[in-house]
C-alpha cells in the first residue's frame, strides 16, 4: 500500500434525495436487488492492497428537505473514503478549496466536508484505523 497520506481511497459513500425515500428504498430493493436496511444499505468489500482490510459503500435515500447536504441544494453527494484526512484538508486548503468548517468525530470515523468547483457538497471520511476484518 502507498505509503502517501492525505488521499482518497475510495467510494464511501452514494447519498440522494427523494421526496418518497421509503418508496424509492424499495423500487431500488424490487428492481435492482440493492437490499433496504432502512436508513442506508452497504456494500462491503476488501483493498486490492491489502486483503485484510474490509471496506463499504452506503448507499442512502435522505428525504428531499434533509439539511444534511446544507448549504448546497444539490439532489446527491459522494462520499470518499480518505486516508489522512488532515493532511488532504492541509493540502486542499492550501490550494484553495473552499471546507467547510465542521467536523464530526464518531466511533466509526472522522468526517469533513468540502466543496468541489461547481459548488456540490463533498464528504470526506477517515475510517477508524483499528477496523481490520480476517
Amino acid at each position: 500500500m502507498s505509503e502517501e497520506r492525505g488521499r482518497i481511497v475510495g467510494i464511501g459513500g452514494i447519498f440522494f434525495k427523494s421526496a418518497d425515500p421509503k418508496n424509492l428504498r424499495a423500487w431500488y430493493a424490487e428492481k435492482l436487488g440493492i437490499g433496504d436496511g432502512g436508513e442506508y444499505t452497504s456494500f462491503d468489500w476488501r483493498t486490492a492492497d491489502d486483503a485484510g482490510t474490509k471496506q463499504m459503500t452506503a448507499w442512502s435515500v435522505f428525504a428531499r428537505d434533509t439539511k444534511y447536504f446544507a448549504p448546497s441544494d444539490q439532489s446527491f453527494m459522494i462520499n470518499y473514503i480518505v486516508d489522512g484526512l488532515d493532511e488532504l484538508l492541509a493540502k486542499l486548503e492550501s490550494s484553495g478549496v473552499r471546507i467547510d468548517p465542521k467536523r464530526d468525530d464518531t466511533d466509526y470515523g472522522r468526517f469533513a466536508w468540502i466543496f468541489d468547483a461547481d459548488g456540490n457538497k463533498v464528504e470526506l471520511w477517515e475510517p477508524p484505523k483499528d477496523v481490520k476484518s480476517s
